[in-house]
């Protein structure tokens, strides 16, 4: 059984604590009552106060009702691994076994056994290890929550929540735990994971919030009355999707199965319609025939899948970006607009304040104050830190009494609090965007063309700017000055655009800053100065117009954004044909990451945010997200170099089989020699998710029409190649019927692990070279292929020297077959330039309708390898390639 904190959104579960909170949460009216009571009644049942429980006692109660979580139910492995046995697939193998059994073909019947016994162990095992990495992967993003212990505010992880514990909560947070709300300002809580409610509930003092939950608005302190099993819901919100959703990868993997096995059923048919006219032997037909579909039919592709995916997260987890569905990094891979924040993510999100403006003979230390005194340090918010950084006295605010405060929220855009001064008088001060305060202030008419020009003065050199306002007692708001803040872009963000670019990824950045800022910063880091204004986007119909649409697929960035014009940005991109990733850090951003094809979490994301992200890293920066995307494609290639190999040995079996046996009444290989063949071909693909690859520098999506041309030329060579050692052997050497099946067996091991060598380049078959685990793998099935030919292991020995001919026959057929696969590519995808020597060849990627023809350069990425071009030595990526344009349209089939 798993365990999983309540508050953490991906979790659905969590153990129950040992008995109820305090006495009255042993029965469920009882608990109730700890929901309804008055606070002061939940406070004497729960023996605790606003001031918190100390640690010692927190440690105490933790061993008594347990962690809050809630216990994870989960098939048992054992039910797992004996599912494995169940399906088509399966069912197939079965038949086959009996079938030995009936037939008393007992060597057969021990062969096929083990394979279907190896085919359960392997996928079992890979599952497991692929759900291990993946549950280790997401407990580094382990809810925090703020409690009070020991009257210090302190960060443990939320499992560690105990009744009677006092937390504080605030935008964004996943409500932890079922609490009742101290004093405070009412908030705004969205509890539509949970009731389906979609609009956000306002709670007020004394009311209950319950666990998973998610915090939309304001700020507050909450006493803890039930946790774990004895939550509300007994569990937390959903809200990350699960990682079994289908990808467009793994559909177009799963239709070439599709097509394989109906392939494989069409010839299996003909041959045993053919047998039953002959009369040979049913059963042996029967058996024959099932062993040879399942040695035609994708029975490892699952499993390829899962190694793949697992490989791609733990390679992620090492570069600080975690997965929280496996599918997204395939998405990433098509990716071909990022959305990218501002604040944090192009720029290092370290705020320095500037030299204050302000009016009417206020000096700009009395505007540093009053913008300190609307700020809190206890909320490590980066905007007050700075503010308040730059007061010149330590001492300024000694002597004023902070009262109500009102905290930032994406709707309202400013923060505000009630202080009393050192003489004993209230007043209110203020600080948010210029726009909003100035739409406050009684003086607005008097100083706006000033504070208009500041502001722009500010934009011009890259500073962000602050409002401040000032109101005494109940009187009317007066604007003071501005506060100019500058955040440096970050010293890689230049770079990791334009490696964006050459990858073929357009990165528009997004933020609420002013238009200058923004035009300022886009320009600093290469963007481009084209950025719109998205408050001239209109109304939600106004922004789902095609002149809308194509506005923000021409625009470089988007300026003065809310939240709400993320989701229609991204939307509108979609529209227009583009595969879109999305960043963001608040729980506003949520609903623009889930529509996003691939929405990314950035670092200090608020825990709504992450759960709604496919991806969240875990440290600053775009070069992160660039290194996701770079991963993706080397999935691609994987997956791609997989489904050519697995089309072609279908089509080179079966092929060669069927012939074989209709026209020369012939069976080439027995049940056993199949087993072998799809037991070893099968067991070495495994490895090629480590493979070394090359990626294209551009979008990914799957070219059908070119992963079935391939295939079909490398599968037609196949069966020439084999039937003219069939007559070699049968005219030339006058083999026996067994030692010639022997013999045909060792080609068809050999050539097929030869032909993955052809399938994983686009160029010669020695462009590029083989990670060591993957021509390990491959070489020790040529070993133990060939080792059960020389001893004769359930099959004819065959004399060494007709060994050393077959190999040499199958490297000659091999040699052959690459340049015909070489003009395959020519003809099934020219090259758009003459210049290039050699194009990169694959997916096309997705693009604008006005797109221009280019080739692209690839890259070699891998265990061990370099970032090499395969068009030549002299391209490479890594801030090297140089852009070019985009190819034609061509739709995948």
């Amino acid at each position: 059984m798993t365990k999983t904190a309540v508050g953490h959104a991906d979790a659905p579960a969590s153990k129950p604590n040992a008995e109820a909170v305090a006495t009255a949460g042993s029965k469920s009216e009882a608990k109730d009552d700890l929901k309804t009571l008055p606070l002061a009644a939940v406070e004497k049942e729960l023996r605790s106060s606003p001031d918190g429980l100390s640690q010692a006692e927190a440690e105490r109660r933790l061993k008594q009702y347990g962690p809050n979580e809630i216990e994870e139910k989960k098939t048992s492995e054992l039910l797992t691994f004996l599912s494995y046995f169940w399906g088509p697939i399966p069912w197939m193998i079965e038949v086959a076994v009996i079938l030995s059994a009936v037939a008393r073909h007992w060597p057969d019947f021990v062969i096929i056994l083990v394979l279907l016994l190896a085919n359960a162990l392997v996928g079992f095992w890979e599952e497991h290890e692929a759900g291990s990495a993946i549950a280790a992967l997401k407990a580094t993003l382990a809810v925090k929550t703020r409690v009070l212990r020991d009257g210090k505010w302190v960060a443990p992880a939320a499992r560690e929540l105990v009744p009677g514990d006092v937390i504080r909560v605030r935008l964004g947070d996943i409500v932890p735990a079922d609490a009742r709300l101290l004093d405070g300002d009412p908030v705004e809580v969205d509890q539509s994971a949970l009731t389906g409610e979609s609009l956000p509930a306002t709670r007020k003092s004394g009311e209950a919030i319950f666990s998973g939950s998610i915090i939309r608005r304001g700020e507050i302190g909450a006493l803890v009355y039930a946790t774990g099993a004895k939550t509300y819901f007994g569990r937390t919100a959903e809200l990350v999707q699960g990682a079994k959703s289908v990808s467009h990868f793994q559909r177009a993997v799963l239709k070439i199965g599709n097509y394989l096995i109906i392939l494989a059923v069409v010839m299996v048919s003909a041959i045993i319609a053919v047998a039953v006219i002959r009369g040979d032997p049913i059963l042996t037909t029967l058996q024959f025939a099932l062993v040879l579909t399942v040695a035609a039919i994708p029975v490892a592709m699952p499993t390829v899948l899962s190694v793949t995916m697992a490989v791609g997260a733990r390679m992620l987890a090492r570069k600080k970006a975690v997965v929280t569905r496996l599918v997204a990094i395939e998405e990433l891979a098509g990716v071909d607009v990022l959305c990218a924040d501002k604040t944090g993510t192009l720029t290092q999100n370290k705020l320095t304040l500037g030299d204050p403006f302000g009016v009417d003979g206020v000096t700009p230390a009395e505007v540093v104050l009053a913008g300190a005194l609307a700020s809190r340090v206890d909320n490590d918010d980066t905007i007050d830190l700075a503010v308040l950084g730059g007061l010149k006295d330590d001492q300024a605010l000694k002597g004023y009494e902070p009262g109500h405060f009102q905290p930032f929220d994406p709707v309202h855009k400013r923060t505000e609090a009630a202080v009393t001064g050192p003489d004993g008088k209230l007043f209110k001060v203020t600080k948010g965007a210029p726009q909003v305060i100035m739409a406050l202030a009684a003086n607005a008419p008097q100083v706006k063309s000033a504070v208009d020009k500041a502001v722009g003065d500010f934009a011009a050199r890259g500073f962000r700017a602050l409002g401040v306002a000032r109101a005494e007692g109940d009187g009317d708001w007066q604007f003071l000055g501005v506060l100019p803040l500058f955040d440096p872009p970050r010293e890689d963000a230049r770079a990791t655009i334009a490696a964006a670019e050459r990858m073929g990824v357009k990165v528009k950045m997004v933020t609420g800053d002013a238009l200058a800022i923004a035009q300022e910063t886009a320009g600093k880091l290469g963007i481009g100065c084209n950025i719109l204004d998205a408050g001239t986007l209109g109304d939600e119909a106004q922004q789902k117009t095609p002149a809308a649409a194509k506005a923000i697929d021409d625009a470089e960035g988007f300026a003065q954004v809310f939240p709400e014009h993320k989701f229609h940005i991204v939307a509108a991109l979609q529209s227009r044909g583009h595969i879109v990733g999305m960043t963001g850090d608040g729980v506003n951003d949520a609903p623009a990451l889930k529509q996003a094809d691939c929405g990314i979490a950035v670092a200090s994301a608020t825990d709504a945010a992450r759960a709604a992200a496919a991806i969240v890293l875990m440290t600053p920066g775009l070069s992160v997200i660039i290194d996701a995307i770079q991963e993706s494609r080397k999935i691609f290639q994987h997956m791609n170099s997989y489904a050519i190999y697995r089309i072609a040995e279908t089509l080179r079996v079966l092929l060669f089989m069927t012939l074989a046996i209709l026209i020369f009444n012939f069976y080439p290989l027995t049940a056993v020699m199949i087993v072998f063949l799809a037991l070893l071909n099968d067991g070495a693909i495994l490895s090629i998710a480590y493979d070394n690859v090359r990626y294209k520098n551009a979008p990914e999506v799957w070219n059908m029409r070119l992963v079935l041309g391939i295939a079909t030329v490398l599968g037609a060579v196949g069966p020439i190649a084999a039937f003219g050692l069939f007559f070699l052997g049968n005219r030339v050497f006058h083999l026996s019927h067994p030692q010639l099946q022997t013999m045909m067996y060792l080609m068809l091991s050999v050539a097929g692990l030869m032909t993955i060598f052809q399938a994983r380049t686009h160029g010669p078959w020695w462009s590029i070279r083989p990670a060591p685990i993957f021509l390990g793998a491959v070489t020790g099935a040529w070993t133990v292929a060939t080792l059960l030919v020389l001893f004769g292991v359930l099959m004819a020995p065959l004399d060494w020297r007709l060994v050393l001919f077959v190999w040499a026959y199958a490297l000659a057929w091999f040699l052959v077959t690459d340049p015909v696969k070489l003009l395959a590519y020519r003809l099934l995808d020219p090259v758009k330039d003459a210049s290039r020597p050699e194009p990169e060849t694959g997916a096309k990627a997705r693009h604008k309708p006005d797109s221009r023809a280019r080739p692209t350069a690839t890259t070699e990425v891998g265990a061990n390898a370099t970032a090499t071009s395969e068009a030549g030595p002299d391209a490479t990526t890594q801030g090297k390639s140089a852009a070019a344009p985009k190819p034609e349209p061509e739709s995948p089939l």
